[in-house]
């Protein structure tokens, strides 16, 4: 019984969790990073201020929590395995441009942008906590199919960089610029695979399983 009531308790938790990052995203986006108090928070997402302190301490432990939430990925979603780079690539690109597609994803980047000039903590927050780990995943993976003689790479960090950059040039930065910017679910896969093909042909050893 405890069991249950236990379980009980942490959904019910993780419901209000969801309810306040999503209010406070929204107030973020409305009234600006410094006039959103974590009051007004509270009220919006219908929790208490006891309920809201207790997750969040600070708006910045908040913020935290939003770009957090934002870079998740699924716990299934462990990093392919190393040894046809092709395969490797399309599955991390896939991934990659699900991400960016979130509609928190757009409504993270614009907070930071606008807040910039007055708290720079927010960036450096996006960057260390959400792009940085993310990041860090696709080297990680260059690596193991350098490893495994599958690519030649001589700058990892610029072959993930340009990988990644190949897909959020097209299916994202523009949603921050263009007003009712889409990609349709075929031209983004067109995307991935080109990104795909042409960090192999760049980087894909003689002779390795390319998927061709």
């Amino acid at each position: 019984m405890s069991k249950l009531v236990t379980t009980y308790h942490q959904r019910v938790a993780q419901e209000k969790r969801a309810l306040i990052v999503t209010a406070a995203t929204a107030l973020f986006l409305e009234l600006g990073y410094d006039r959103t108090s974590l009051a007004r928070i509270a009220e919006s997402s219908g929790v208490s201020r006891a309920t809201l302190f207790k997750q969040f301490p600070s708006k910045a432990a908040l913020f935290d929590a939003i770009v957090t939430e934002s870079w998740s990925t699924a716990e299934e979603e462990a990093p392919p395995p190393a040894g046809n780079v092709v395969d490797g690539l399309g599955t991390i690109g896939r991934r990659y441009a699900a991400l960016l597609g979130r509609p928190q994803m757009t409504d993270l980047f614009r907070i930071v942008i606008a807040e910039l000039p007055r708290f720079p903590e927010l960036a450096h927050a996006q960057f260390a906590q959400g792009k940085l780990p993310y990041f860090d995943s696709v080297r990680r993976y260059l690596l193991a199919e350098q490893e495994a003689g599958t690519v030649r790479i001589e700058d990892v960090d610029l072959a993930a960089t340009q990988f990644l950059g190949m897909i959020s040039n097209y299916v994202f930065w523009p949603t921050l610029l263009v007003p009712g910017w889409q990609v349709s679910a075929e031209r983004v896969a067109q995307v991935v695979d080109e990104a795909v093909r042409t960090t192999a042909a760049r980087y894909a050893t003689a002779g390795s399983s390319t998927g061709d």
